[in-house]
């Protein structure tokens, strides 16, 4: 391998939105995410309901007729 072509590899900390720290190595200094395995739906068995721009409240309204006829 050549010599002095190569970054600095690191053992850092990423920190989750969520307050999770785990410990890995990359040649970043520090990174941050926006979503982890403790807070990931698909790992946790958890569905958050995440409303943008009033999704949900189009969709109901949108297949209010539907609901109501299940009821």
């Amino acid at each position: 391998m050549k010599k002095n072509i190569h970054p600095e590899y690191h053992e850092i900390e990423a920190t989750c939105a969520c307050g999770n720290k785990v410990s890995l190595g990359s040649v970043d200094s520090s990174m941050n995410v926006e979503i982890c395995s403790a807070c990931h739906p698909f790992f946790t068995g958890k569905q958050r309901l995440v409303d943008t721009a009033g999704r949900v409240e189009k969709f109901m309204k949108k297949y209010e007729k539907h609901f109501q006829k299940q009821k």
